[in-house]
């Protein structure tokens, strides 16, 4: 039986990865800021505290094999940092390389670290991104995750730690949030959305194919030194996915055309420029390395993750 220690195990991700694990027979060890805060699937729950604190991890690393990092700081929707750069690098660079360095004390041989395509940029033009694409962040939240991966590597290097890196895209599933339950939202409302000229690609990732890779990496001996892009493997417009939750929804979807810079240009004026670049913008990503290296292929198609996280969706909002 694998010991694997999580941290954040009690977040959107977390949960979800420490009852996929215990399923497959790996005794879970939660790392969690709060007591009584890990899934019920877990072997023992371990309360550490903010690793931004930089807190000692010794005894909650006893006897564990694998550590997965979930654990950090993701995109802030009202920003409260005096220096937000460093609130970032912080959370998703210190941390992880505290963490690291605890592991290795306690003689963990491997740390899977969920990084972000962030790393990688912010949109495709030509092809899909691969892991071996220069990095071009363009944002804090990016910079930081590519600080966190630098550090490892440099923790591997001096170690002999093994170091697994995975960035996935967009993330969805029962507990979504931002910008995925909004689109739900508004797929929801029936409200006609000024979209169907938008002709874009992007790549997600379900929450039961990313954490199908991760129990793969924390375990699979070719993962070791390697870093690698995940997706659902079948891209969407952003359309087809409006369609795809409507349809999921038991509703049709009311899509308008309307010109694509014309929406880019009054999203900047409402303050919204971000939100409407990625509705607008492609981001595709190649997890074909996966494939090859891991023998890993997505169990769960887009139409059932999609009407997985539907079904959730309904029995919340009722």
């Amino acid at each position: 039986m694998t010991a694997i220690a999580v941290t954040g195990a009690s977040g959107f991700v977390g949960r979800f990865l420490c009852r996929q694990l215990a399923d497959r027979g790996a005794e879970v060890a939660a790392l969690v800021r709060r007591p009584a805060s890990a899934p019920a699937a877990v072997a023992s729950e371990h309360v550490v505290g903010d690793l931004e604190a930089l807190p000692s991890l010794g005894q909650a690393l006893q006897g564990i094999e694998t550590v997965v990092h979930l654990a950090g700081r993701a995109h802030v929707m009202r920003e409260s940092a005096d220096d937000p750069e460093q609130a970032y690098l912080c959370a998703n660079a210190e941390a992880g390389a505290h963490l690291a360095a605890q592991a290795v004390a306690a003689g963990v041989r491997r740390v899977v670290f969920l990084s972000s395509v962030k790393v990688n940029g912010e949109r495709t033009r030509a092809r899909p991104f691969v892991e071996t694409d220069p990095p071009a962040p363009e944002d804090a939240y990016g910079r930081s995750k590519l600080a966190g991966e630098r550090a490892l590597w440099r923790i591997a290097e001096d170690t002999g730690l093994e170091v697994v890196i995975i960035r996935p895209p967009l993330i969805y599933g029962p507990g979504v949030k931002a910008n995925y339950l909004r689109l739900m939202r508004l797929a929801d409302s029936g409200l006609p959305l000024p979209l169907r000229s938008v002709s874009n690609r992007r790549s997600m990732v379900s929450l039961w194919n990313l954490c199908d890779l991760i129990a793969a990496a924390a375990v699979h001996p070719a993962a070791a030194g390697e870093t690698f892009l995940v997706s659902d493997q079948h891209d969407l417009s952003t359309p087809e996915l409006v369609a795809a939750l409507a349809a999921a929804l038991g509703k049709r979807a009311r899509l308008m055309p309307f010109p694509v810079s014309a929406l880019r240009l009054i999203g900047r004026g409402v303050g919204q420029g971000g939100t409407v670049e990625r509705l607008t913008d492609s981001l595709v990503v190649d997890s074909g390395k996966a494939t090859r290296l891991l023998g890993w292929r997505p169990g769960c198609s887009v139409t059932e993750g999609i009407e997985r996280t539907a079904a959730w969706y309904r029995s919340f909002a009722s």
